[in-house]
């Protein structure tokens, strides 16, 4: 039996589940940063994915 794309499930994508070590590598590699600059982001700023992203952009010059 196919999967119903039209059936999803209530996740929120536009949060990093930062206590879930997979998610925080999953964010990690997709910013371009390492998974403890990670969790440093998420500790200092919170969970929300685009926020996230645009910091780990500005870090990635330094």
């Amino acid at each position: 039996m196919a999967d119903d794309k039209t059936k999803t499930d209530n996740r929120d994508r536009s949060q990093v589940a930062g206590d879930e070590d997979y998610e925080v590598r999953h964010f990690a590699e997709e910013a371009g940063i390492t998974p403890e600059q990670a969790r440093t982001l998420i500790k200092r700023h919170g969970t929300d994915r685009k926020v996230l992203h645009e910091i780990a952009e500005s870090i990635k010059g330094l």
